[in-house]
């Protein structure tokens, strides 16, 4: 299990745009789960919705493409970051609220030089909340 500390040093967000916990299953280049705790104390539920808080799609899909970048956390990528360079196939079937323990599961289906893509399921209690293939790219951040 990774968490804390660990996560910053594998990718480079920051509060209040670190979207990942913990990371309970790692396969490095291949695959990543991980987990959001969505707390009514997020910044976004300031504006969305007042009076019936709901956890934006995009920021689902952010969270898909930070466990991305965690599955994609080899050595020889350590002093590069992921950018997401596309969404397909997107369906959003469930709200996320206050309260609930976001679970993201990302496959990396291929990855050639620096653009790869990936393939995202979200789950609460068991349940598909949100999946997506993701279009990334690798860039040197030097």
């Amino acid at each position: 299990m990774i968490n804390g500390d660990k996560i910053k040093e594998l990718i480079k967000h920051r509060y209040p745009f670190l979207l990942v916990d913990r990371v309970t299953e790692l396969e490095e280049g291949k695959r990543a789960k991980g987990i959001k705790n969505v707390s009514l104390n997020e910044e976004f539920f300031n504006g969305h919705f007042p009076n019936h808080s709901v956890m934006p799609g995009t920021l689902i899909i952010e969270a898909f493409a930070q466990v991305s970048a965690i599955a994609l956390s080899k050595e020889e990528n350590k002093n590069q970051i992921g950018f997401l360079a596309g969404i397909d196939n997107c369906k959003i079937t469930e709200q996320v609220l206050p309260g609930d323990c976001l679970e993201i599961d990302v496959e990396i289906l291929r990855l050639k030089g620096t653009v790869g893509r990936g393939r995202g399921v979200a789950t609460v209690n068991e349940k598909a909340v949100c999946k997506a293939d993701l279009l990334f790219a690798i860039k040197n951040i030097n």
